[in-house]
């Protein structure tokens, strides 16, 4: 009567692409991670004006949920 397409059948990832897609997780983490540590850091070890440092910060942000998008549309 009523026909599923692909709804039970999931496409397993070739060990190598379930390799990149781990990696391109942890690299999104990374990014988000530095750039909340730059925003938020007292005592950052690169001497910046706060404007900067923070500017830097949302630049990291945004980058990071750049390769989060795309990620999402390699899959």
């Amino acid at each position: 009567m009523f026909r599923r397409e692909n709804t039970d059948e999931r496409i397993q990832k070739s060990p190598k692409g379930r390799f990149l897609h781990i990696l391109g997780i942890l690299f999104f983490a990374i990014y988000f991670v530095l750039g909340i540590a730059v925003i938020f850091w007292d005592k950052f070890p690169i001497e910046m004006e706060s404007t900067y440092r923070i500017a830097f910060g949302i630049l990291l942000i945004v980058y990071s949920f750049l390769r989060f998008i795309r990620l999402l549309q390699n899959k």
